[in-house]
């Protein structure tokens, strides 16, 4: 952690890089990152409520927009995070070759810039679902420190992701799939009350959906008791983080000769 330290200059100049190359330079960056997510969200509100009539009765007065976008916000910044984290070494591979740096700088650097953009785009929501869409909870703010851990966990599984893409060039291609599969298992569109008892009780063990649950009910309805499997997730995270930490560091020696 020292040696991080001593270059967080170094990082800081990534993370400015990695800004203004995808998002400040860049006309489709800025679509990506604002019209995009806004664009989702008026797709999923008008299949789930205008075409199929998808009725939520734990939404109470809450509009479904305001449910949708307190996910789907969280969602989008901890997917991209993870597949731009996982590219970030490969992406930067001359700079790997020819200077001597700690190489996980790259992969915070990616994953920073995402939710740094995402979670901006976030505030602007909050903002705006607090004046015009019924009003949020003043514990809303408790939501940062579970945002702050989802960010761990997607930077745990860019580290993990990117080392192993410097090896198996096609890596990357399995997180399209991956992630769609795993969109539609994490309670973004619907609530986990919804569901059958027995399907309900199988996609809580989904580690996301112990931090997109929480952050709705916080956010909504202004409380929202942990269970033991919650704990336990924000605990493994901190663990995935450090082992895959140490897996990277374990293999970023070798990546000179096969980036």
């Amino acid at each position: 952690m020292r040696s991080l330290w001593n270059h967080r200059w170094l990082f800081l100049a990534l993370l400015e890089r990695e800004v203004r190359n995808r998002y400040v330079g860049s006309v489709g960056g800025w679509l990506w990152a604002i019209v995009h997510p806004l664009l989702l969200l008026g797709i999923y509100t008008m299949v789930f409520r205008t075409i199929f009539r998808v009725e939520i009765p734990q939404l109470g007065e809450h509009p479904f927009v305001a449910f949708v976008a307190l996910a789907l916000w969280p969602w989008l910044a901890f997917q991209e995070g993870v597949q731009r984290g996982v590219q970030a070494v490969q992406a930067n591979s001359a700079l790997v070759r020819k200077v001597s740096f700690p190489h996980e700088l790259l992969v915070y650097a990616a994953v920073t810039a995402t939710f740094v953009v995402q979670l901006a785009g976030y505030a602007l929501v909050l903002t705006i679902l607090a004046l015009f869409a019924g009003g949020l909870s003043a514990m809303v703010l408790l939501i940062v420190p579970i945002l702050a851990l989802l960010f761990l966990l997607a930077l745990a599984c860019a580290l993990f992701g990117s080392a192993l893409q410097v090896f198996l060039r096609d890596f990357d291609q399995l997180l399209g799939p991956l992630f769609m599969v795993l969109f539609y298992a994490t309670p973004v569109l619907y609530p986990l009350a919804l569901l059958p008892g027995w399907l309900g009780d199988i996609l809580a063990f989904n580690p996301l959906a112990q931090f997109i649950e929480p952050v709705r009910a916080l956010a909504l309805f202004g409380s929202w008791t942990p269970s033991t499997f919650a704990l336990a997730s924000w605990a493994a995270t901190l663990l995935l983080f450090v082992l895959a930490r140490g897996f990277f560091l374990r293999l970023s020696p070798h990546f000179e000769d096969f980036v």
